[in-house]
């Protein structure tokens, strides 16, 4: 990507987007074009069409979704297929039709089965049954990689699937019911803070593990897939390999941690000394999500931010943007 190339930010203001905004801006690129859904709703396929056919973005990060916990997966499944499938549809289908250079397509690690062999390595994909929870988004994330893939063989574009693990960090959800674990856990944390509560209970029995990966970090290992030379980009397509391997690509640090274990590393960080309570009556989700990323370590981007240190600053961005009370602390964590 040169440094005056229009490029397509779509889902601009969320974690991921909001993300990878920054540091493009960072690396001193000029020409990020962004649009609010209040401008341009994604899952219109004319308005998508006549946005693409206007603006004529050369490289296109795919970062727009219809994303939540587990409470909002169990309880709007029929949006979370939906909204996913519409969006990519129209956006993949777009960028083939106006010439896109390159087109990052952003998932999440649900993707692997719920029983797959840790780390997760990108071939495990479709390898076993999907988590009950969350399998209509990650089916809507198959689609878009495979649609990524059949564009590749069928049209000769250059679209690539980034599958990272748990985000977290500035321009979270901080939703009571929506967000996941680590924005909710931190919003619980901090006002049981303020009220004195004597307990915090989380979903589950905390005995899940799990990655979480500094959206920062994230958008780093964007723009570094995007912005590497032909050579090395063209064969992460899948247009001319046998093997099978789709055009995916992990993003993540390779060590996890109990959800006990990151409830109290929240709590410390925020500055909450009550008890920590866990339901086992809520589910637990994947019994753990490791991420292999040995394939992008090799190619040379490797992630750099600490938990802890991530936590800080994601605790500092919501004391900037929310910090007052809107609920009881002792409901639980998503």
């Amino acid at each position: 990507m040169d440094r005056d190339s229009n490029i397509y930010v779509a889902g601009h203001r969320g974690l991921v987007g909001s993300a990878i905004v920054r540091q493009l801006q960072a690396a001193g690129h000029t020409h990020i074009i962004q649009r609010s859904h209040a401008e341009l709703d994604l899952r219109d396929h004319a308005a998508v069409d006549a946005f693409f056919f206007a603006e004529k973005p050369a490289f296109v990060f795919l970062a727009a979704a219809k994303v939540g916990g587990i409470h909002a997966n169990n309880a709007y499944p029929a949006e979370f297929i939906r909204d996913n499938l519409a969006i990519q549809t129209n956006v993949i289908h777009a960028a083939h039709l106006n010439g896109v250079q390159r087109l990052l397509f952003l998932g999440s690690s649900c993707i692997y089965p719920k029983l797959a062999p840790q780390p997760m390595k990108e071939e495990h994909l479709l390898s076993g049954p999907l988590e009950a929870t969350n399998r209509p988004y990650a089916l809507a994330k198959i689609a878009g990689i495979e649609m990524c893939w059949s564009y590749n063989r069928q049209y000769g574009t250059q679209f690539l699937a980034a599958m990272p693990t748990n985000l977290y960090g500035p321009g979270d959800n901080y939703h009571p019911e929506n967000s996941h674990v680590i924005p909710a856990l931190i919003r619980r944390f901090h006002e049981a803070k303020l009220t004195n509560a004597p307990s915090v209970t989380v979903w589950g029995t905390g005995s899940p593990r799990r990655e979480f990966l500094y959206s920062e970090d994230m958008a780093e290992a964007c723009v570094f897939l995007m912005s590497l030379p032909d050579a090395r980009f063209t064969p992460l397509l899948g247009q001319d390999r046998n093997d099978g391997l789709a055009p995916l690509m992990n993003i993540g640090t390779g060590q996890d941690l109990s959800i006990r274990e990151l409830a109290q590393t929240v709590a410390d960080v925020v500055g909450y000394t009550g008890r920590l309570e866990f339901d086992p009556s809520k589910p637990d989700g994947t019994p753990r999500k490791l991420m292999d990323v040995g394939r992008l370590n090799a190619m040379g981007w490797t992630a750099h931010t600490p938990l802890r240190e991530g936590l800080q600053a994601a605790y500092r961005d919501y004391l900037a943007t929310q910090g007052r009370p809107r609920f009881a602390p002792t409901a639980a964590a998503s």
